[in-house]
């Protein structure tokens, strides 16, 4: 199968033409709140907030039935193992509930996008709108489905992740070929696609759109499965398909996907072979400070610290998580010698405690031999060491 196949057509109609089972589908169907008069005056200029016809107003039956149509059609092509993520505002998403329940999805969580830029509500008469909802749910009740617990776990600083994402909207790095008026954020497939699928298996999107899910699904090596009806909204997602084969474009893409501004760091710290074991044995690990050459630089990110990477001349690895994230103690010289270190280059240090009980597997080794700035203390993402 190619690993990105997208066809023009009504999901309706095309789905049941799909060979074989998928491993997970992402929906972002019609929310239904296009009237055909949204339009407001903001400043001098008016702003039309109609989305088109496959957005327009239904009763409360049609709805449903439109709902449990195409949810029915999915269920039928979902492995019995396979989940299924459906997007919506409080305008729709009960209804999808309703229906996921009816059709014996088994619901798993309640997702609640924050979005972290939000526009501004118009009305006066509202809180501001600064959050949409996915359900998560798997196709069967008592049959287990696949979830990365670990790495979700890792990425969210090594506890239980939350049914909270705090993501941007779109940034206009996602937009140079084009816009879709309902456009979802790479950032928030690529966690979607992380949790729930393993590298090779298939992900179905019956409402592609700008096929925001086809390009997070190859970005981490998986195969997409499109349906669009809308013919301008097709071309958009091959002109973005087409972008992927520019490999300094998909990196920065990938890069920029994989980037979380509230990611958890990791500190990089060269320790002489000779005192490695003997930190691992304490967890404890430590840097100069105070001198004008080694004293400690606090820069951004500082604060989401939460991982310590052990190394010796940029080889003989060790990563493990920090008992308390973004903090440090400042000890004297002979406050480490009565632990039985050996401090030679400064009177005072910068302290922090890791838990050495657990050392943390990694899949990813970036290069950490960089001349001088090997030995120098540094922080980078955890996404470096974990992931894709």
């Amino acid at each position: 199968m190619e690993d990105f196949y997208l066809v023009q057509g009504n999901c309706m109609t095309e789905i049941p033409r799909i060979e074989g089972p998928v491993d997970m589908i992402f929906a972002d169907p019609p929310y239904f709140l296009s009237s055909g008069n949204g339009t407001v005056k903001i400043g001098n200029r008016y702003h039309s907030f109609d989305k088109g016809d496959w957005d327009r107003t239904r009763s409360k039956e049609e709805v449903y039935q439109f709902n449990y149509q195409w949810l029915s059609l999915c269920r039928g092509k979902l492995k019995d193992s396979g989940t299924i993520w459906v997007c919506g505002s409080y305008h729709n998403i009960y209804e999808v509930a309703n229906c996921m329940k009816d059709l014996g999805y088994k619901i798993l969580n309640m997702i609640v996008w924050q979005k972290s830029d939000p526009p501004q509500t118009l009305s006066r008469q509202r809180f501001n709108f600064s959050a949409e909802y996915i359900i998560w749910a798997r196709k069967c009740e008592n049959i287990p489905h696949y979830f990365n617990y670990e790495l979700m776990e890792a990425m969210n600083n090594g506890v239980h992740m939350p049914d909270v994402w705090k993501l941007p909207a779109p940034g206009l790095w996602e937009k140079k070929c084009g816009k879709h008026p309902t456009q979802k954020p790479l950032r928030l497939l690529y966690r979607i696609i992380l949790a729930s699928t393993r590298r090779g298996e298939t992900v179905l999107d019956p409402f592609a759109g700008s096929c925001t899910t086809g390009i997070a699904a190859n970005l981490l090596g998986r195969k997409f499965i499109g349906i669009e009806q809308n013919e301008k909204f097709i071309a958009l997602g091959r002109r973005r398909k087409e972008e992927l084969s520019d490999i300094r474009r998909a990196k920065q893409l990938y890069y920029l996907m994989s980037e979380n501004p509230d990611e958890v760091q990791v500190l990089i710290n060269h320790v002489r072979a000779s005192l490695l074991p003997m930190m691992i044995e304490k967890g404890i690990t430590y840097m100069r400070a105070g001198e004008s050459k080694g004293s400690v630089l606090v820069t951004p990110g500082f604060e989401r610290m939460g991982y310590v990477l052990l190394h010796t001349n940029g080889e003989n690895c060790h990563l493990y998580k920090l008992k308390k994230k973004g903090c440090f103690q400042i000890w004297t010289k002979e406050n480490l010698i009565e632990q039985g270190f050996d401090p030679i280059h400064a009177s005072y240090y910068m302290v922090l405690h890791f838990d050495n009980t657990k050392e943390i597997d990694f899949t990813k080794y970036p290069r950490l031999k960089q001349g001088i700035n090997t030995y120098r203390s540094k922080i980078r993402p955890l996404s470096d060491f974990l992931g894709i």
